[in-house]
């Protein structure tokens, strides 16, 4: 993986903010120019760090969504190949290396049942991964 230097961080901290800003926004507030930002955005797709940019919609207004955190096990000295397959599944809002029983802990939402289970079985189908606990997020009652 590409080191990402200071300008790429806050490149990336202002995209995670609003996805969508122009990048001449982008570039005047960063104190570069339009080109560099272009060409930082695309060195970052091409190095799979930045994987897309989606729409984040308020909890409330979006009821139907199922979310869950999936605690995962990696078998031996695989985690990192794991990772790099889990992080093509879109539906993976969060994904943070931990310690303890579990080697991954993984952020799901989507947007019905049907693609949860969906979602769950490509988790488990990656090669590497020996075990996984999902539980559904029914209420969030501190952000």
């Amino acid at each position: 993986m590409q080191e990402l230097d200071e300008l790429d961080q806050q490149l990336i901290s202002a995209l995670r903010a609003d996805g969508r800003e122009p990048v001449t926004t982008l570039a005047r507030r960063l104190g570069v120019t339009r080109a560099t930002i272009n060409s930082r955005l695309d060195r970052l797709q091409e190095s799979g760090t930045v994987l897309g940019f989606t729409v984040r919609i308020r909890e409330d207004h979006d009821p139907q969504s199922v979310r869950a955190v999936s605690l995962i096990e990696v078998e031996g000295r695989t985690t990192e190949d794991v990772i790099k397959r889990l992080r093509g599944i879109p539906e993976l809002q969060t994904l943070h290396t931990t310690n303890g029983g579990w080697d991954l802990v993984a952020e799901i939402r989507t947007n019905s049942l049907a693609s949860f289970d969906r979602v769950l079985v490509q988790i488990r189908s990656v090669e590497g991964v020996v075990n996984s606990e999902t539980s559904l997020l029914l209420t969030s009652v501190l952000r």
